[in-house]
C-alpha cells in the first residue's frame, strides 16, 4: 500500500473523531442519548388559593318576617335566595342541612324566595310555603319547604303537601288561590336582586357580631361554605 493510500486512511479516522466529539457538545451528551429534560426534577408548582367570597351589599336585614331555621341567636346566618323548582337548588338542600348540623347553635338559616320566571311551579310553590307558614307557622313553613324539595315542586301536589303535613285542606286552598303572597314572594326577590343575587342557590353568609357579609353563589361544596364561615366564627 503507497503512502497515499495510508494518506486517506488516517483522514478518514480524524473526520471520525471530529464528528463524533461535535455530536458530544451538541447534544449535551454522550451521541444517540437524550439530553434530559430542564424541568424533570423542578419543583410542582404551588396550587393556589381559591378567591375569597365576594361580599354582598343592601342586603335585607333580617326580621320577623324572615323565616329561621336553628338558633336565633347564631354569631353567623346563612341567607339562602332559592326556587323550589330549581335542581341546583335541591342538590344545594343536603349541604345546608349538613351545615345546620355541623356548627349547632353558631349558625342559622334564612331562607328566602327567587323563583325564576322559566320555572313554571315556583312563584305557585313559594306562595304555597307561606300559606303553609300562615296555616301552621315557622315550623309548618320548614316541613312544607322539605316536602317541597325532596318530592319536587308540583302545582298538582301542593295541596297534597298541604294535607301530609297536617294542614286543612280547604284553608291552604284558599289561600293559595287568593294569591295573598305573590307580592311578598316578589320582595323576597327584589330584594335579593338588591343584594347581588342574580341565580339560585344565591347564599349570602352574614357574621352578626360584625355585619361583614359575603356571597356564595351557586350549589357548591359545603367545603366553600365552611371556608367562609370558619373565618367568621
Amino acid at each position: 500500500m503507497n503512502n497515499n493510500t495510508w494518506f486517506g486512511i488516517s483522514m478518514a479516522l480524524v473526520g471520525v473523531i471530529v464528528g463524533f466529539g461535535a455530536a458530544t457538545v451538541i447534544e449535551g451528551g454522550p451521541a444517540g442519548l437524550p439530553s434530559p429534560s430542564p424541568s424533570a426534577n423542578a419543583p410542582a408548582p404551588t396550587p393556589s388559593a381559591p378567591p375569597p367570597a365576594p361580599t354582598a351589599d343592601n342586603v335585607p336585614e333580617v326580621t320577623d318576617r324572615d323565616h329561621v331555621r336553628g338558633n336565633l341567636n347564631a354569631q353567623v346566618t346563612l341567607v339562602e335566595y332559592s326556587d323550589f323548582e330549581c335542581p341546583f337548588c335541591t342538590r344545594h338542600h343536603p349541604t345546608v342541612l349538613q351545615l345546620l348540623e355541623d356548627y349547632g347553635d353558631d349558625v342559622n338559616v334564612v331562607f328566602r324566595h327567587f323563583p325564576l320566571s322559566f320555572h313554571a311551579n315556583a312563584q305557585k310553590s313559594a306562595e304555597a310555603s307561606e300559606c303553609a307558614n300562615e296555616l301552621g307557622g315557622n315550623d309548618a313553613f320548614w316541613e312544607y319547604h322539605d316536602i317541597l324539595f325532596e318530592n319536587g315542586a308540583d302545582v298538582a301536589q301542593l295541596s297534597a303537601y298541604a294535607e301530609e303535613i297536617g294542614l286543612n285542606k280547604a284553608a291552604f286552598e284558599t289561600c293559595l288561590n287568593s294569591d295573598k303572597y305573590a307580592q311578598y314572594v316578589k320582595d323576597d326577590m327584589n330584594g335579593g336582586s338588591r343584594a347581588g343575587v342574580s341565580g339560585t342557590p344565591g347564599n349570602i353568609i352574614i357574621d352578626n357580631d360584625t355585619g361583614e357579609t359575603r356571597l356564595v353563589s351557586g350549589a357548591q361544596p359545603v367545603d366553600n361554605f365552611k371556608a367562609v364561615i370558619d373565618e367568621m366564627l
